[in-house]
């Protein structure tokens, strides 16, 4: 289980996470949604080691804070940025060979490798010796996720997956990530899309300047239309 408590977090003396808490379990899915600036995108850097924080963040019994992001990969955390970060001159499977913890088969432990990723994603499969600058902005986002999932993590953190794909993608990418659910895995969901968001996520939280300012059910923030025009609605 991940438990995050009194997450802060700062950019230069911008502080920009102000006592963030909550729970995340395997096997679930949390989406993290308010408006742009609230501290969505923050929140999953933070946990990552992206960005200086203090408080506290214990994944299955381990502190995160405090370590470097590689160290937090190791621990099991996988992080899909909302840029993709994918490497332009790269080819496909060179991207995705990045991801693996270790280029020994019998250290790789674990459901995903290549060919699950290719499974999962033919796209990728078929132009796996492209460069991933030439791929589609759909085509990248399986890239990151697929070079994420290589390194077997029990903790996904993906910021904006759906952002810019075209409608078919968008129900792709919302299918690929309950699948990943049903596997096991405890995902953290960062989201602008709200009605995908409410139909995948098992719970949602919502952020407003800095803080949690409601958690419940998919279910409870579709009724409460005042906390959404409040939070979320422009």
């Amino acid at each position: 289980m991940l438990q995050v408590r009194q997450l802060h977090a700062y950019y230069g003396h911008s502080h920009v996470l102000q006592g963030v808490s909550f729970d995340l379990r395997p096997g679930e899915i949390v989406a993290l949604l308010g408006r742009n600036g609230a501290g969505r995108s923050t929140t999953a850097k933070a946990l990552m080691g992206l960005v200086r924080s203090e408080g506290s963040a214990m994944w299955m019994g381990q502190e995160l804070l405090g370590l470097q992001p590689f160290q937090i990969a190791q621990r099991g955390v996988g992080y899909v940025a909302e840029s993709r970060d994918i490497f332009p001159r790269l080819s496909v499977q060179q991207n995705l060979l990045l991801g693996q913890k270790s280029t020994d088969p019998i250290d790789s432990k674990g459901p995903w490798n290549l060919d699950a990723i290719y499974q999962m994603f033919p796209p990728l499969q078929a132009r796996q010796h492209a460069p991933g600058g030439v791929l589609s902005g759909g085509e990248q986002q399986m890239l990151a996720l697929g070079r994420t999932l290589v390194g077997n993590p029990q903790l996904l953190l993906v910021d904006e997956p759906t952002e810019g794909l075209a409608p078919q993608l968008v129900a792709q990418m919302a299918a690929t990530l309950q699948q990943l659910r049903s596997q096991g895995m405890a995902i953290l969901l960062v989201e602008q899309k709200l009605a995908i968001a409410l139909d995948i996520a098992d719970r949602i939280l919502l952020m407003g300047r800095g803080r949690i300012v409601f958690e419940g059910t998919p279910q409870q923030l579709r009724a409460d239309a005042p906390l959404r025009r409040e939070w979320l609605e422009v």
